[in-house]
């Protein structure tokens, strides 16, 4: 089973990523993989690394795309596909819908570009279920940029740079989406933590049809 978290900055996927690992631990006895894009794996978090940095302001669209298939191939490599065929649940936070709406809703690049290329670095790896965070823009921008500055370690700050317009497009990517596949689940990401993780947990539960307790 793969599962895949997405949605704007600032939405709470990381902090609702770990909770559905506690929860999965305890029901199915087995610790699910969890891991994030871009990273996931040592090669594929160094092109993090490149990527987030807010320094790197003249990257262009192109690039950013192409970095993105690179960790992306390296991370299915290395992680995603032999846990599937371990017979493990992925957690994994964003994945290639993340590509289509920020590179592509978001930058403006060709949709089928970039469809084109995710497709030879995932090799046909596709989730079973998305997660999609749904969230205000403006608050989550306004959150992401909050926890960043607190944040001891590495700036990856650069997409939080972009204008309150970018954030928009990407959410509207999303959810274009999210009408389209029917692979992926709306979840409304306002609410306490403790809200969303019940949200999160029921259509999870549905979908691996199994009762909430």
């Amino acid at each position: 089973m793969f599962i895949t978290f997405e949605g704007i900055e600032g939405c709470g996927k990381t902090t609702q990523i770990a909770l559905l690992a506690e929860w999965l631990t305890t029901r199915t006895g087995q610790a699910p993989v969890l891991t994030r894009e871009p990273g996931g794996c040592p090669i594929a978090n160094q092109v993090r690394g490149i990527l987030l940095d807010s320094a790197n302001h003249a990257m262009t669209g192109r690039t950013e795309l192409f970095l993105y298939a690179a960790a992306r191939a390296q991370h299915v490599a290395e992680v995603i596909r032999p846990a599937l065929e371990a017979g493990k649940i992925v957690l994994c936070d964003r994945y290639s819908d993340a590509t289509i709406a920020y590179q592509g809703y978001g930058r403006g690049l060709p949709l089928s570009m970039i469809m084109e290329l995710d497709t030879l670095a995932t090799e046909g790896t596709i989730p079973d279920l998305t997660l999609l965070l749904d969230f205000a823009p403006q608050t989550g921008l306004e959150r992401a940029c909050q926890r960043n500055a607190a944040a001891k370690g590495p700036d990856e700050g650069r997409f939080e740079q972009e204008a309150l317009t970018f954030h928009q497009r990407v959410r509207d990517g999303y959810l274009c989406l999210a009408k389209e596949n029917p692979r992926f689940c709306i979840v409304d990401a306002t609410g306490t933590k403790e809200v969303v993780a019940e949200r999160i947990r029921t259509a999870v539960a549905r979908h691996l049809d199994m009762r909430v307790p």
